[in-house]
């Protein structure tokens, strides 16, 4: 079998690091249209200022091939990122789009940086004139585009846009992270009250109570990832991916109940119960301030929604453990 092997960036001649940078300018605009694209629909100003930079680096392209026209000829070796050993390399827009777009920004700036790192070992490689001088011209010109995004964002974004977008961004993490999250957390916190807790006074018995307890949370933590998962796709509701809705709702319903099924790891029956009932106390009001805080729910009314709920599910479960 052939092992592919990879040259080391030293091993390049000039026409090899022209190619090289041709390639990933190539690259780096059409990574920028991309986002450019995935953007588009909610956020248009960034996607502009994206279309902007892809035509930077379309202008880079267009001068290195000139130069490499006028060195050595039309044809340009097929030379990428992946073919030089420790050479800087770009994540796939599949997995940068899922990010927010303040994360994709600072994507562009590292990219950016990268870009500039590499011009100046390259220009350094060089002895023709007039390729150091295109080379040290980019890699000042990559210098500046560390600020790039800003700079484009200054013009291509009004606070008006960025006021739209930042609203945009926050209504897509409240629907894709916070709402099933909060319903997760709900659920897991207070379904799973009655059986730990009814178990807990029926039995006496810590370790039971606890076992008890993780494989409702466990089980309801599973339930609910995969219904929240399933129940919508996201492309209409515009509710973000599925698999993260998922995530965030069984993820939150299994630490809802395990908060207080793990105090009753301590041997000592009342005193694992006093700090379950804290327990308690503490997730119901975070789950009231959750609400204030992303829901926009008048505090107060939260509050004794959840509590009072919560209080009536665990009531009921002493009673029914007591009885």
């Amino acid at each position: 079998m052939q092992i592919f092997s990879r040259k080391r960036f030293s091993d390049l001649n000039e026409q090899e690091i022209l190619a090289l940078a041709i390639s990933s300018e190539e690259d780096d605009a059409r990574i920028y249209r991309g986002y450019a694209e995935r953007l588009r629909a909610e956020f248009p100003a960034t996607a502009k200022m994206f279309d902007g930079m892809a035509e930077e680096e379309d202008g880079h392209r267009q001068r290195l091939i000139d130069l490499h026209k006028s060195r050595f000829g039309d044809t340009i070796p097929l030379i990428r990122r992946e073919h030089v050993a420790g050479y800087y390399t770009r994540r796939p827009i599949w997995l940068v789009e899922n990010l927010g777009i303040e994360r994709i920004r600072e994507e562009a700036v590292t990219m950016e940086r990268d870009a500039e790192t590499f011009y100046v070992n390259a220009a350094a490689r060089c002895q023709d004139a007039s390729t150091r001088k295109l080379l040290g011209d980019l890699a000042a010109a990559e210098a500046k585009h560390e600020t790039l995004a800003g700079n484009l964002a200054d013009e291509y974004l009004t606070d008006d846009d960025r006021h739209d977008e930042n609203i945009v961004a926050h209504r897509q993490f409240v629907l894709t992270w916070v709402q099933p999250g909060l319903a997760g957390l709900m659920d897991g916190s207070v379904s799973t009250l009655a059986p730990i807790f009814a178990t807990a006074f029926a039995t006496q018995n810590t370790m039971t109570t606890f076992l008890v307890g993780l494989a409702a949370s466990v089980g309801a933590g599973i339930s609910m990832g995969f219904t929240e998962a399933a129940s919508d796709d996201g492309q209409l509701s515009g509710r973000g991916s599925p698999i993260k809705r998922g995530i965030a709702s069984g993820v939150m319903t299994a630490l809802g109940g395990l908060g207080h099924a793990l105090p009753y790891l301590i041997p000592h029956f009342w005193v694992a119960t006093i700090i379950a009932f804290t327990v308690v106390f503490c997730e119901l009001w975070a789950i009231a301030w959750i609400q204030k805080r992303y829901m926009e729910t008048p505090f107060f009314r939260a509050a004794i929604q959840v509590v009072l709920g919560g209080a009536l599910v665990l009531a009921a479960g002493i009673l029914i453990g007591s009885g």
